[in-house]
Parts: C-alpha cells; structure tokens; sequence
C-alpha cells in the first residue's frame, strides 16, 4: 500500500513569516506535526510519503503513485485542501482527510472518500481495520478524548528538516478555559490532557538524533494547563536532558496570561530554555473580556503582567481581537498605546470571527448576524458576521491599529523599549549558524539599504550594538520581523 500524505498550502499571513523566511532560506515555520503523527499511527508495511505544499509542489506523479491521499489542515487551509481533493478526484485516487477542518466542516466534504474526524489515536484503528476487512465507511467520529500516552512519537523521518525554521512537539491538549470565540474546547476539551515526562524525552531525543539543533515550538493551546505536573515532573526532566546534551533547543510555547504569577513556573521554564510565550491579551475592554468568557484576564494590571513575564526572561507575544459587541471607537487608540507600552514586539492584532463550533458561531446563529463560514485567517480584512459597531468603522479601525504598530518608527521604538526591559537566561547561547549570517547582510542589504525607513533600522542598529550588545542577534531578527508585518499588511490593503 502506498500511501501519500499531503498538507496543503497556507495563504500569506502575519502568522506564515513568508517575507522573513526569506532571510535565513527556509520555506515554512513548522512541519506538519499532526500528519507526521498520523502516519506513525499507519501499519509499518505501508509505504508513507509526505508532501508540504508549503515547502514543495504536489506533482502529478506524487498522485499517479498514490493508493489513498491523506490530508490534514486547519480552517485556513481550506481552499488549498479543496483543490488537492479535486485533484484526486479527477484521477481516481482516494482520499482519507482528518484534522480540525474535516472535523469542523465535514459537511462540506462529501466528495472526500474517508473522513477521519476527532482525535486520530480513537478514529483511525477502526477505519484502518475495516479498510482491511474491505468494509470501511464514510465517516468515523468519536465524542472520546485519548489517552495523550498512546499518541505516538512523529515519524520525522519523513520529513526535510533543512526547508523548516523549527521543529514542533506537543504536551498537551485541551484548555481549562472557555472563551466564547475560541474552538479548542469543542475540538479537544476542557480538561488538560498530557504526556508523560518520558515520552516529551523521547521525542526531544528522537528530534536531536535526526540532527536538529535550533527552535523547538510546544503546540499546546496552554501549555500551563497543567501547571503542578509541569513544575514536578515535566520541566525538572527538560531542564536535566538538556543540561545532559549540552542545550541544543530553543523551546517556545503558547500561555495564559495567569503565567504571570508563579514566578516558580517562569524560573523552571527559562532554566528549561523557553524564551518566547505567545499570550492571547485579546482586549483592555472589561466588558468585551466578560461578553468572551475571558474572565482569567479580568481586573489585572494587563501591561504590569506582561513587563514580569518578560522581566523574568520570557518575551511575550500578544495576541489581540477587536469587533467585540463591547468594542467602540475608542478601543483601537487604547490597543495602540498599550501595545507601545508594554513593548509587546509581535502583536497579532485580527478582527473577531466565529469559528464553527465555538460558543460565538451558536449565539451569533441564534441573533441571526452569521454571515458566512470563517476563512481562518483573522487579519485579512473579513469578518463573517454583522458587528455591532459599523463595518466601516471597524475596518478602518484595525487598519488605524495595525499600520501604526508596524510603522518602521513605531515599531522600532516598540522593539528598543523591549530590549531595555528584556532579561534573558545569561548562560543562553546564540546558535550562531551559516544562515544567521546570511539573514544579517540581507537585513543590511533590503532593511538597511532598500526600504524606505532604513534609518529606524540604522538607529536600532547601533543603539543595541553598543547598548545591549548580547541581544544585538535579536535586535536583528525583530527589524526582520517587522519587515515581514509590513509587507503583509500592504498586500491587504492592496487588495481591498
């Protein structure tokens, strides 16, 4: 049995770091952890190849060779995966699809042969089962959350490590919260469920003796879920391997802003080698955090919170939402200073939508303000819902927020404000490498040279070469950064 496993392709969003790639020669951020999963669930005797469309072209002959397809994606890799089934459907070649896309829209797949819904580890043994038996159906779903200990180790060999920028693990799955917009719950739950120490051990083995060294992305949607197995078991165990094979990774995550008071928990993550957590901030608006069910970032001094994670060695990426029934004009003047406040670097601001299946999508089907499906992309200018505040208003209202914070002044002010307070682990080493070089005279060739604020780039430039000369790699990498956000913001502009 030959089997073809396909991902297909993301759009370019601020997420996608297409224009900063660029850089250091990579083709994407992350491998597609869920499929690499997938196919070490699949028998040993089948024959397994992986095609990223986000790194390499689908061709003809990959299909031609194929027994069954089987894809995977997100929301925002809709339009992609459409066009990979019509493809197959036109050779004949079956498909198998799963992953939170299928399992949110599967109605809108009839033409897929096998839909694998839910949490693999519960739905694929039986379709494998009845595929032997030449009885397989249509759809196999499941209510069941797994066990996270028979989740097995990705088959990385499948993989070309070189055309990635980092590799991805996950801990956990679930969320112990329930924020009306988000769809984590309804895809994976409320209660947090983890592997064990040794097997995240094995896969940070297995990652090193495929021979990567660099980034490593935990995928978990909170990472603190489970914060005393963490602090007891799961960290103590990182920080001894790593400690052990002398600190190859760079470890970042996903939290709740609630990481901000167990200052126990920041100390083992940055001993661990964490040094960037993604937070979803979402809005100053009280009110708007009540009407989403955000009540863990209620009454909390919000900048105070990020300024002790950062100051504890943890650079904190903002994730914010505006268009919340709550929301009104003012609310965009407030986002922009708090972001320049708090030094917050890669803010990803989006407009609301409402996924399928979150709380948001039943309430706003009910009031009759639904639209159209979510495309998955929260920054390209849709929303697929009528706003309590005008259409018109809120478009120009992100667009007021977004090319403010990417403005060369602005954000290079953003960015040296971070540094001053930014206090990393000392003992961290640079992993100083052939395209780290290569990305530093391409900044000085298109950010120093070619763009049109060269000069916030010179001055930050030299006030970090001089003033925080150990962060001057990162200083690098942000103006990189902010290259990338602006170029994406433009291209929705231009196509509005």
């Amino acid at each position: 049995m030959k089997v073809l496993l396909v991902y297909p392709m993301y759009p370019n969003t601020f997420w996608s770091f297409k224009y900063a790639l660029k850089f250091i020669s990579k083709e994407a951020t992350h491998p597609p952890l869920g499929l690499l999963t997938v196919a070490a669930m699949l028998p040993t005797k089948w024959e397994r190849k992986l095609v990223d469309m986000n790194v390499t072209a689908l061709k003809k002959k990959d299909l031609q060779e194929a027994d069954f397809v089987f894809i995977s994606a997100m929301s925002i890799q809709k339009d992609s995966a459409k066009e990979v089934i019509s493809r197959c459907k036109k050779m004949g070649v079956k498909t198998v699809a799963g992953g939170p896309l299928f399992t949110a829209h599967y109605e809108d797949f009839e033409e897929v042969d096998y839909l694998i819904l839910n949490e693999a580890e519960i739905t694929l043994p039986p379709f494998l089962e009845d595929l032997k038996k030449g009885c397989a159906k249509h759809i196999y779903a499941s209510k069941e959350f797994t066990d996270m200990q028979n989740t097995p180790i990705p088959l990385w060999e499948l993989v070309n490590m070189k055309k990635y920028s980092a590799m991805n693990i996950q801990y956990s799955r679930g969320c112990p919260f329930n924020c009306e917009f988000c769809d984590i719950s309804a895809l994976y739950g409320d209660k947090v469920r983890t592997k064990n120490k040794n097997q995240i051990l094995a896969e940070l083995e297995n990652l090193y003796l495929h021979g990567w060294k660099d980034r490593v992305f935990f995928v978990d949607d909170n990472f603190i879920g489970n914060r005393l197995k963490l602090k007891r078991e799961v960290l103590p165990a990182i920080i001894e391997w790593m400690e052990k094979k002398k600190h190859p990774f760079l470890f970042n995550t996903e939290t709740s802003i609630d990481l901000s008071d167990d200052e126990e928990l920041m100390q083992l993550m940055v001993k661990a080698e964490f040094d960037t957590v993604f937070v979803g901030i979402e809005t100053l608006n009280e009110e708007s955090l009540a009407e989403c069910n955000k009540f863990h970032n209620k009454n909390r001094d919000l900048v105070a919170c990020v300024r002790k994670i950062q100051k504890f060695g943890l650079q904190v990426q903002g994730g914010f939402i505006v268009g919340f029934d709550n929301d009104s004009p003012p609310i965009f003047e407030k986002l922009i200073a708090f972001i320049q406040e708090s030094g917050i670097v890669t803010a990803m601001v989006g407009l609301l939508n409402a996924p399928h299946g979150t709380r948001l999508h039943q309430r706003l089907k009910k009031e009759g303000r639904l639209l159209k499906n979510f495309a998955g992309d929260n920054t390209d200018l849709s929303i697929n819902f009528i706003p309590k505040m005008t259409h018109e208003t809120l478009i120009k209202g992100y667009q007021k927020i977004v090319s403010r914070i990417y403005s060369p002044k602005h954000y290079h002010e953003r960015v040296k404000k971070f540094l001053k307070e930014y206090n990393p682990l000392q003992k961290r080493v640079f992993h100083f490498n052939f395209s780290c070089l290569k990305a530093f005279f391409k900044s000085i060739l298109i950010l120093g040279i070619k763009e049109k604020g060269r000069s916030y780039y010179w001055k930050l430039f030299f006030w970090s070469l001089f003033k925080q000369p150990k962060l001057f790699p990162l200083a690098i990498t942000f103006s990189i950064y902010g290259f990338h956000f602006r170029k994406v913001f433009e291209n929705y502009l231009r196509n509005v």
